[in-house]
């Protein structure tokens, strides 16, 4: 067998002119461009799952709309292709290899109470909108973690604790400014591209780079909500008294009910630390007094280990998980549910009644059950689907091992469950891996598609979920 010999002197030349063309987007940035070997590679590509090691051809921090529309242009010229990540959030391999452009400098917000609107940058989160909003009696459509964006929260559907009663974050798109697979910065609304509006609400980021959102703003004049702890042990009967509630909740209510076992790291305090929990966290758009009411029969199913629930402000609702908001190891998935019945209760506190059953550190329900016909439709709509429950699973892994074992676990309890699915997730549930085949059905994704192929058939925009053409 013989090799072709390497032709040295070309090879020399495609180097040199890769080099200069990076040296030429660098010298061209009013923010900056990161390459392999430089000393704060590792910071630049972090991941907010450090599970996750992202490996991009680049990392352009963005300082200026200038910088992401010069970037975008760049990949397309060169062949790359390019993506956008504001703070490590959705990271997965889809994203190797790419052009990956940091956009939170651009955090610029801008609220009109009157018009019940928000205009946001990319690089936006959702504690700093609600904060903005505190005292103005309106909320954003926000999720569980203050630490994600606004622009990938609703770009992938977003399940928020507002959902109920106004529809997932995706529907309060009405507008957003992007920069285009070619390299043209836009202004997309329903009345100029109805299609791609229809795409990026729900379908990712795909379809160009976003620079900016503007939202519907809904009304919450009064919030009350937090967190009740019991012990594990008692999460047969909290449970059942969840379904029992969110059977006839009024839609200003959502009800979230979790087992979580807290793994034994010195990093966590010593009333938590190796301990298991069942959590129900509640939010209600209305009075401490009428949420004290209605989650009596809740606190009388248990021991009551701690009751944070109180009047909230809206920078306030992002508290009441008490998720972490630092970059951690894990892995994590999700599926709709149709019910939350005795037997989908006993089968899960079985599996994961007690430390240890299960390598999975947190099994989660979140009540979806007649969400509002509030919202524009998109691509992710919950309306059709027909779910009552989201379910959540989560491996905190301080150790790789466990990644494994936490996702067979989960593909083990996601099988047992399966007599209760209710098809399609939402897409900013899908777990590091997963694909959107897990987030749509077949017209759906053919229609992405066939947009995708329209509008980037060059496939230079890479969002964490790749919509292949169809």
């Amino acid at each position: 067998m013989t090799s072709t010999p390497i032709d040295l002197d070309a090879h020399r030349s495609r180097t040199r002119s890769a080099t200069a063309a990076w040296d030429l987007l660098a010298a061209d940035l009013d923010g900056r461009l990161h390459l392999p070997g430089d000393h704060d590679w590792p910071a630049a590509t972090l991941a907010w799952n450090v599970s996750v090691t992202q490996r991009p051809a680049a990392v352009v921090t963005a300082a200026t709309v200038a910088d992401v529309v010069k970037t975008v242009r760049f990949a397309a010229e060169c062949g790359v292709r390019v993506t956008a990540q504001p703070g490590g959030h959705g990271a997965n391999k889809a994203l190797d290899d790419t052009l990956l452009i940091r956009t939170a400098a651009l955090d610029d917000i801008w609220i009109d109470s009157t018009a019940r609107t928000a205009r946001v940058g990319a690089g936006v989160k959702w504690g700093a909108l609600q904060s903005a909003l505190d005292g103005t009696g309106l909320t954003g459509l926000v999720g569980s973690n203050p630490d994600v964006s606004v622009v990938g929260f609703c770009l992938g559907g977003g399940l928020s604790w507002f959902t109920r009663p106004y529809g997932p974050g995706s529907g309060s798109l009405s507008a957003v400014e992007l920069v285009d697979a070619g390299g043209t910065h836009r202004w997309i609304s329903d009345d100029t591209s109805p299609e791609l509006m229809w795409a990026l609400r729900g379908g990712g980021g795909e379809f160009g780079i976003v620079t900016a959102v503007e939202i519907d703003l809904f009304p919450a004049p009064e919030i009350t909500g937090g967190r009740v702890a019991f012990p594990a042990t008692d999460a047969a009967a909290v449970l059942r008294a969840v379904a029992a509630l969110t059977a006839t909740a009024p839609a200003e209510l959502s009800v979230w009910a979790s087992i979580m076992h807290f793994p034994p790291i010195p990093e966590l305090p010593d009333e938590i630390r190796g301990q298991s929990f069942c959590f129900v966290d509640a939010i209600l758009l209305g009075s401490e007094g009428e949420l004290t009411t209605r989650l009596a029969s809740i606190r009388a199913a248990g021991t009551v280990l701690r009751d944070t629930t109180r009047p909230l402000q809206p920078g306030d609702v992002g508290t009441i998980c008490e998720e972490p908001t630092d970059p951690s190891p894990g892995v994590h998935s999700s599926m709709m549910l149709t019910a939350l019945d005795d037997d989908l209760v006993d089968l899960v506190v079985e599996r994961a009644g007690t430390a240890g059953s299960l390598p999975l550190s947190q099994i989660q329900f979140r009540h979806l059950g007649g969400p509002s016909r509030t919202g524009r439709a998109g691509a992710f709509d919950l309306r059709p689907r027909g779910a009552e429950y989201a379910v959540m699973t989560l491996t905190v892994a301080p150790a790789p091992d466990l990644l494994a074992a936490g996702a067979e676990a989960m593909s083990t309890l996601f099988d047992e469950l399966a007599p209760w699915s209710a098809g399609p997730t939402v897409p900013t549930l899908l777990g590091p891996g997963e694909s959107l085949d897990r987030a749509f059905d077949a017209p759906v994704l053919n229609s992405l598609g066939r947009l995708k192929e329209s509008v980037d058939p060059s496939h230079v925009i890479r969002g964490n979920y790749p919509v292949h053409g169809r």
